[in-house]
């Protein structure tokens, strides 16, 4: 027992794990934010401003019951919510290209979590992951790949000593809290719909095809509700996965299955509408990944692009 406590502890103290996988984090939550902003930019008088059918009055109420902050209640004037709405986007911008990390990761939190807080009537579970992530990201060095602050920092000697320790402790422990976040996300999902009948009897996803409220594309939805069968071993099959993930996680079946759940969000994104929600699921999804699949991908997409440029030969 003693020899697997020094084990996980050197584990966790030695070097910090997943960077790259922190970088993709950063990256893809910072882009997602900024790009949700920039979408419902006409319309966010209506939905977190002084417009919004959810008053700032009742989302202040809201607040002191529930003890959740929001910078964006400090004041119902227009300019105040203009003003925090373009420093929001800077945020998500800086954050995304990994400019003074630490402290913009902060920033970053706290934006997600006033957005949120202002009007939570029109969020979802994707929401609620973002605000999850934001929150874990402050505590990882997300800023040491891919990012401006990686870039600056090129060719200096690496710090030691009681920082670099706790720094090194910190990310570890906050990567893998990501991690348990996704298995109790996928596993308590996987149980829920376990102890449903229309999940049990195949009919789950039947119903959520004929539902108006998931249909952008009609046509392709009938489509795939004229195959009964395959419909009830997807369902099947999603509950399967689910609720296997967080046991296969030691394993390579892992790879299999976040294949299968990438698919399945995939399918969620086109059929059910939902690409916003399927993007922040597969974004959870890659903190999996090893740090060696994340070079080999930036290997290939370098020598793909200098083989793009390369001038061909007149003959």
């Amino acid at each position: 027992m003693a020899t697997e406590l020094k084990a996980a502890y050197r584990l966790l103290t030695e070097r910090p794990l997943s960077l790259y996988a922190a970088a993709v984090l950063r990256i893809g939550y910072g882009l997602l934010y900024f790009v949700m902003l920039a979408r419902e930019f006409p319309h966010r008088h209506e939905i977190w401003g002084p417009q919004s059918p959810w008053t700032p009055d009742l989302a202040r109420q809201m607040s002191a019951d529930s003890g959740w902050f929001t910078f964006l209640t400090l004041s119902d004037g227009r300019a105040y919510f203009e003003i925090c709405y373009a420093l929001a986007l800077v945020i998500a911008v800086l954050f995304l290209l990994g400019w003074r990390t630490r402290a913009v990761s902060i920033l970053f939190a706290l934006v997600v979590v006033a957005f949120y807080g202002r009007n939570v009537l029109i969020t979802d579970g994707g929401d609620n992951l973002t605000v999850l992530m934001a929150i874990y990201l402050c505590g990882t060095a997300c800023g040491r790949r891919w990012s401006l602050d990686a870039r600056r920092t090129r060719g200096r000697p690496e710090q030691t000593g009681t920082r670099q320790f706790a720094v090194t402790a910190v990310h570890n422990c906050a990567m893998l809290i990501i991690m348990a976040q996704m298995c109790i996300l996928y596993g308590a999902a996987g149980l829920y719909k376990v102890q449903g009948g229309l999940w049990e009897n195949g009919t789950a996803l039947h119903y959520v095809l004929n539902s108006d409220l998931f249909r952008p594309w009609p046509a392709l939805s009938d489509f795939m509700d004229g195959h009964h069968v395959l419909l009830a071993i997807a369902g099947y099959v999603t509950v399967l996965v689910q609720v296997a993930f967080p046991f296969s996680l030691f394993s390579k079946l892992k790879y299999v299955l976040l294949v299968i759940l990438i698919g399945m969000h995939l399918g969620i994104a086109v059929l059910v509408g939902l690409p916003m929600f399927s993007a922040v699921m597969i974004l959870g999804d890659a903190v999996f990944l090893p740090d060696r699949f994340f070079r080999f991908l930036a290997r290939e997409v370098k020598a793909r692009a200098i083989t793009g440029n390369r001038a061909v030969p007149v003959r």
